[in-house]
């Protein structure tokens, strides 16, 4: 995950061989695609979601980016990206082109992801805290009931 990357720490992360990069800050759809081209990986573009005018940008990044992740806007004041295991407001999606595929991420748990496929119909989803026991340390069981959760909505 690279947040607002300069052209040097893209070099330097392209050098590795990662078969995809993956940007969470507020690069442009201009900044993504010259990205993508430096790079010459895939690029999966993380946009916050907040309001309906964040849902209205996402078109901006399908041409640029080879996937995309809704994630929750982080709240004001916060001092990283994304959304920090809060969910936001799904409704706000159905606004969104539905030929546009995107996976789901923002507050997602065990408990919550069926619901979450059922309503929101994402091509994937991604979890963090959502699995982990304690900050940073995540739960084989929490694991392994997000998964089967997500395969029995879908």
């Amino acid at each position: 995950m690279l947040v607002n990357p300069d052209n040097s720490s893209v070099a330097e992360i392209a050098a590795l061989g990662p078969d995809w990069i993956q940007l969470h800050g507020p690069e442009t759809p201009h900044r993504v695609e010259a990205i993508r081209a430096e790079a010459g990986v895939e690029i999966m573009k993380v946009l916050p979601i907040g309001s309906a005018e964040d849902v209205a940008h996402v078109a901006d990044f399908v041409e640029v980016a080879d996937r995309i992740l809704l994630d929750a806007k982080p709240p004001k004041g916060a001092d990283r990206p994304g959304g920090l295991g809060a969910t936001f407001d799904w409704s706000l999606l159905k606004a969104l082109d539905p030929s546009i595929p995107f996976m789901l991420s923002g507050g997602l748990t065990p408990q919550t992801v069926a619901d979450a496929i059922k309503t929101v119909r994402p091509f994937g989803v991604d979890v963090s805290s959502g699995v982990e026991s304690a900050p940073g340390v995540k739960d084989k069981r929490l694991i392994e009931a997000f998964i089967r959760n997500a395969r029995a909505a879908s």
